[in-house]
């Protein structure tokens, strides 16, 4: 029973959530028998039951088939299974439609299949029964064949399908539909019983729909039959969230066994299904979930109380767990809830039909599954030599182009070129991220499996264990092209495979990228979650791979967009989620928030916020997300502070200044509606009077004297944005720094490093944001050309290997333009800030004057703009509001009111000084609120004398800011090994299935693909120093013991003894193709873990055999213990051990003979003289051993007068007395 139970384990874990377990199939092969009793035919017999027809060869000859090519011409894919593809087909002779499950390669029929073959050709004739049309084979001599099963063509979908579509858009089935559905599904069973055929795998991927509202059951690869009414079943077959109970009883009960009622259990579980979306237990682990359906009650609906009571009781009626008195199907026929289906066939199936085609108008793609994907021993996906664009024969931009095209239309939207993933934005949800998946992608060779952003990240995984180096992924692509999406995916399968024991530590992890990225992250024109940051995370693992921590840096948020979007854009994520959960939490007067008009700030031109925030369920969803990111990830009482800033800054912006005349001055502005300035000093905790005065004024030291000065009323709202940036700006930074402390590790380890930065940028108006963002992609542009092409190249020269060079773009020049110094546009750009009368005009003429770089250019139509020809192409840039951007000025008068404010964070944000970057410090992100705060012990002037040593308010700008920032990045990236993923925006719609080959053209030429395939083909991507590489590899051809000289004759014959081809030698290194090193890495790690099978061997070989020796060691000391013979000569010694303590009165002392030649030995376990039999004694019994105060170094031992009579009885007991004495005889020279 215990192999049983470890077969169903280890078969559940291989299977997706959604896969049945057949365990028959994981025995038969091993071990020659089936599981059954003695009820079924089969012990009858004495042959196994399998299917219709008993276990045998198969009964089908591949040669007996008709090869579908004279009927059936494949039109498109249709669907995509774990174990194979579904297509449309079109007959040849009179232009019908079918579809066709393709499995490949087939060189049999095995007995599932003939099963299967069996129902279909006797039984679809009913119909609520899928057609069958034939099954063919197409010969192939290579692959091995395909086998054709041609079944009626259901493009309707699932019934899973259709209600996770209603679901996403906030609707669901009425009930009379889901009655119609079940009563389908009950007719189609019901002629499967009468046939004694049970399904064994109802669920509601295998209920299908027709675009007239037909409800078709399919797949009957693990159908059984009985070949009577009342023979049953006891085989544990099935899909384990849809299981009957009784079925998953078999798997440990011999005597256990089921009927064709497990059908209606697994009915009653789609109808939940139906209603709820899911399956009960779906959250949990297959495995886990064999183990509670038996254990827990029934399931129900997850809310009853929104259905009627006809359709609770049905469902409670199929899930009677004693299917003894559960009713068979034709009963249920019979119910009330099913009976309102009866004779409306017509009007539901129509109803049934309307929702179908709204939900294909809406895009949403439903996957026609007419297979199970599920009965075989592992998942098989399948690989194809155009996986990766090396392998094609043509090499052209076209033939490029028309390859992704064609993976694209079927959903194959990874390739590679060599090492490098190409990702093709999809648009839609694919269901290829599940941690089955994941599975497939753990420490096996990247040819093995189609192409996978989990390959990239298994492969960064691998090459950090097996190297005990870094590792960095760059993801890099145009805004919109799935950046953020694929380091979401990354992150998913580092944490899956670093596999940490603290599955809270895999949570917070988990949740780090979505509470960034709601602070981040914004809509644009192009794309509804663009970066609006640059983001390196860093995974931090054990020198063994387990996941142990992770730190996040962050660069240049886009602060301006605070107070400013382009039209059709938006502010940041977090401000609609907090007022949307505020709203329906009813605390928008709590924190001051208006409940009718939007603040400023979030505020567009259509004028739908408002609206969109009170009945828009997803921005409330996110709250509730962002609040569950806070609290796994460990922030406590600051949430309370961070939201309080955060409604802050929107009511900052909706405070307004007018000009006022005085006889004096007319340049002074004041505060006209004082609410809104209440309401922000309110929630910042500082007085309304002091944040007026540092609105409305500035403070100027002239020779040692302040000077109070007035602020226009555009200065004054210069400063109040300026202020709004900043508190956003250093809350962000704060956010991240109390991120890292609380995932911060305290040993060192190895990282795995994921780059998600903002992609290149080209809008209508493009401002001084998109130039900064499109010079942080011209910089990853560079380190992807040096590591791919120059560094490369620069080695074949060096090391004397005959090559051909690949020509590239190098965009080395259009950097220097950017960065050098003195005479780099970001240089000159902070050359003309320091001017206070420098201007907007002054700052493109010095552009032009200057930049004498073919790369530049200044339009003539248009007097504020230059040109930039950057890698990506053509960008026009407009100067306005450069040069104030760039200064990104915050008066000292704003730091000094934000510093004296009550809010223990606010403090903490304007106290730590601003890092090179412009990040804030990491001092001390925990804020200790039972603490009393005093800010600081100089007064409010000698703070404005000398802001720059309080707030570090050096003359820093934006752009010295970012180019600390790309130096930082490129420090942190140079230290890894670089895995690449090139991600690609397939139209600019953003639409699902659509591939503008034109748009696709552009974004591989400009990121050098076509180059990229040529070195990868061409080239040697690793080069290894010949003494790396054999302390590396010696053990694929050397004795471990032998320790191989790092010589160039030992590296070539570690690469003879590993069969690789096409290597070269160089002076210093060796020269290896793409492929190669994962080759060695594989050997390398079968090697291992053959020698940790031979350890482990032999580890239990030693302890089997030490185990051996105790015992029969044990065994002579029991004989000795219970013998009855005791040897002349001898003296008695014995030994007492009781609770309470010896009374010293009452015991004699025995000392040792010495004149005897043999002496008494007390084996005792704790004694001074421990030899390896008295060990053994110490698990039998519990003693004391008293030394000896002899001459002679004896042992003496304490017993009580009244025992002494006792000894020799005792010696022939079997058992120790309540009084634990003990009694142990043996015999030892004197002279010891």
């Amino acid at each position: 029973m215990e192999l049983f139970s470890h077969a169903l384990i280890t078969r559940a874990l291989k299977y997706p959530p959604q896969a049945s377990l057949h365990l028959r199939n994981l025995f038969v092969p091993c071990f020659g028998f089936e599981f059954t009793n003695g009820n079924t035919d089969a012990a009858k017999t004495g042959r196994s039951l399998y299917g219709l027809y008993p276990y045998k060869a198969s009964m089908i000859g591949l040669e007996s088939l008709a090869d579908p090519s004279g009927d059936w011409d494949i039109a498109e894919t249709i669907g995509k299974g774990t174990y194979g593809k579904v297509y449309r087909v079109n007959n040849r002779k009179d232009g019908s439609q079918a579809a066709v499950k393709v499995l490949d390669p087939i060189n049999d029929v095995d007995e599932e299949i003939e099963a299967e073959y069996n129902i279909l050709r006797t039984l679809s004739n009913h119909p609520n029964v899928v057609k069958f049309y034939g099954m063919f084979y197409k010969s192939d001599d290579l692959s091995g064949g395909q086998l054709w099963l041609v079944l009626e063509l259901c493009n309707g979908g699932s019934v899973t399908d259709l209600i996770k579509g209603l679901l996403m858009r906030g609707q669901r089935l009425l009930e009379s539909v889901i009655a119609y559905i079940l009563y389908g599904a009950l007719l189609g069973l019901q002629h499967l019983h009468n046939n004694r055929i049970i399904h064994r795998d109802v669920k509601g991927n295998n209920i299908l729909l027709t675009t007239e509202g037909g409800v078709k059951l399919v797949d009957f690869g693990v159908s059984a039959q009985l070949t009577s009414a009342r023979l049953r079943r006891n085989t544990s077959v099935g899909t384990p969230f849809w299981m009957a109970p009784e079925v998953i009883a078999c798997e440990q009960q011999y005597d256990s066994t089921y009927d064709a009622r497990c059908d209606v259990w697994s009915l009653g579980i789609t109808a939940i299904e139906l209603a709820d979306g899911d399956p009960p237990l779906s959250e949990m682990h297959p495995v886990k979930a064999l183990f509670k359906i038996p254990r827990n009650p029934s399931p129900t609906l997850r809310n009853p109380e929104e259905w009627c009571r006809s359709f609770s009781h049905f469902i409670a009626q199929c899930l009677i767990k004693d299917f003894e008195t559960r009713p068979s199907v034709t009963h249920l026929l019979e119910h009330p809830f099913i009976k309102q289906a009866h004779g409306k066939e017509m009007a539901l199936g129509q109803q049934l039909s309307t929702l179908i085609c709204e939900q294909q108008d809406l895009g949403c793609k439903l996957k026609t599954k007419h297979e199970r994907i599920n009965t075989r021993k592992t998942l098989i996906i399948e690989t194809s030599p155009d996986d990766d664009l090396v392998n094609l024969e043509f090499l052209d931009e076209e033939t490029i182009i028309k390859h992704l095209s064609k993976r694209y239309d079927e959903l194959q939207i990874y390739t590679y070129v060599g090492d490098i993933l190409i990702a093709l934005n999809p648009f839609q949800t694919l269901s290829i991220y599940s941690p089955q998946f994941s599975k497939l992608y753990h420490g096996v060779k990247r040819a093995d499996n189609p192409p996978h952003i989990f390959a990239t990240a298994d492969a960064a995984y691998q090459g950090m264990v097996t190297f005990c180096k870094d590792q960095c992924i760059i993801i890099s692509g145009e805004s919109g092209a799935g950046k953020t999406e694929s380091a979401h995916l990354i992150v998913q399968h580092l944490t899956f495979l670093g596999k940490a024991n603290n599955r809270t530590l895999r949570e917070k992890i988990l949740q780090v990228n979505p509470l960034v990225e709601a602070f981040g992250n914004a809509c644009t024109a192009i794309n509804d979650n663009s970066s609006r940051f640059g983001k390196y995370l860093e995974m931090k693992f054990t020198p063994t791979g387990a996941v142990m921590g992770a730190k996040i840096s962050e660069y240049l948020l886009e602060k301006s967009r605070v107070i400013k979007q382009a039209t059709g854009e938006k502010n940041f994520h977090i401000f609609y989620y907090i007022y949307a959960g505020l709203y329906h939490q009813e605390k928008l007067k709590k924190y001051r928030l208006p409940d009718k008009k939007p603040p400023r700030y979030i505020e567009n031109q259509h004028g739908k916020v408002m609206q969109d925030i009170v009945s828009s369920k997803l921005y409330k969803e996110q709250f509730d997300a962002i609040q569950d990111c806070f609290r796994i990830i460990g922030f406590t009482d600051e949430v309370n502070s961070v939201y309080r800033i955060l409604c802050a800054i929107l009511n900052t912006g909706n405070i307004e200044f007018t000009a006022i005349t005085s006889q004096h001055q007319t340049d002074k502005s004041e505060v006209p509606n004082v609410e809104a300035l209440e309401n922000a000093a309110a929630l910042l905790c500082i007085g309304p009077e002091e944040l007026t005065e540092a609105l409305t004024s500035h403070c100027v030291v002239t020779r040692g004297e302040t000077i109070i000065r007035t602020n226009t009323v555009d200065k004054a709202t210069d400063v109040r944005d300026a202020m709004s940036k900043a508190l956003y700006g250093r809350l962000f930074s704060w956010i991240v720094n109390r991120i890292n402390a609380l995932l911060h590790v305290a040993e060192s380890g190895m990282n795995v490093g994921i780059l998600d930065i903002f992609g290149f940028e080209n809008f209508k108006k493009n401002s001084f944001e998109q130039l900064c963002i499109n010079i942080a992609n011209e910089q990853i542009q560079f380190y992807f050309n040096q590591h791919i092409f120059a560094l490369e190249q620069m080695e074949y020269q060096s090391e004397g290997v005959d090559a051909s060079l690949v020509e590239y773009e190098d965009n080395r020049p259009i950097l220097d333009m950017f960065l050098q110094k003195p005479m780099g546009l970001l240089s000159l750009l902070d050359e003309e800030s320091r001017f206070p009368q420098a201007t907007d005009q002054t700052l493109v003429d010095k552009f032009e004057d200057n930049l004498r770089y073919k790369y530049f250019w200044r339009p003539k139509r248009f007097e504020l703009c230059f040109g930039i020809q950057h890698y990506a192409g053509k960008v026009l840039y407009n100067v306005k509001g450069f040069l104030e951007k760039n200064r990104d000025t915050l008066p000292a008068d704003i730091v000094v009111v934000l510093r004296t404010s009550e809010n223990k964070l606010l403090q903490q944000l304007f106290s730590s000084p601003l890092t090179k970057t412009g990040r804030c410090q990491d001092l001390c992100c925990r804020i200790h609120y039972h603490q009393q705060f005093t800010p600081f012990g100089v007064d409010t002037m000698e703070m404005m004398r000398h802001p720059e040593e309080t707030t570090n308010m050096r003359r820093q700008t934006v752009a010295s800011y970012f180019r600390y920032s790309l130096m930082d990045l490129l420090s942190k990236m140079v230290v890894g090994q670089p895995h690449f993923v090139r991600c690609i925006k397939p139209n600019d719609d953003r639409q699902a299935l659509r591939f503008f080959k034109e748009r696709v053209m552009v974004q591989l030429r400009y990121t050098g693909i076509l180059e990229t395939v040529n070195i990868r083909r061409q080239g040697y991507s690793h080069r290894i120093l010949f003494e790396e590489f054999v302390n590396r590899y010696y053990y694929l051809a050397f004795r471990a013991h032998q320790m191989p000289d790092t010589s160039k004759e030992n590296a070539v014959a570690i690469l003879e003894r590993a069969k690789l081809e096409n290597w070269v030698l160089g002076k210093t290194k060796v020269f290896l193709k793409y492929y190669h090193v994962e080759q060695l890495n594989l050997l390398l790690r079968e090697l291992i873990a053959r020698v940790m099978v031979m350890q482990a061997y032999t580890k239990g070989w030693l302890g089997a055999r030490r185990y051996r020796r105790e015992k029969e060691k044990r065994n002579r000391g029991a004989i000795v213990i219970q013998s009855g013979s005791h040897p002349p000569g001898l003296i008695w010694r014995t030994i007492l051990h009781k609770r309470d303590s010896f009374d010293n009165h009452s015991v004699t002392h025995i000392g040792q003979k010495s004149n005897a030649s043999e002496l008494l030995k007390v084996w005792a376990a704790f004694g001074p003289h421990v030899s390896e039999e008295q060990c053994i004694l110490r698990s039998f019994f519990s003693f004391h051993l008293f030394p000896s105060k002899g001459k002679r170094g004896g042992l003496s031992l304490l017993f009580p007068h009244n025992f002494l009579c006792q000894i020799p009885s005792l010696l022939h007991c079997s058992h120790i007395p309540e009084t634990r004495c003990l009694f142990i005889l043996s015999t030892f020279s004197s002279e010891m």
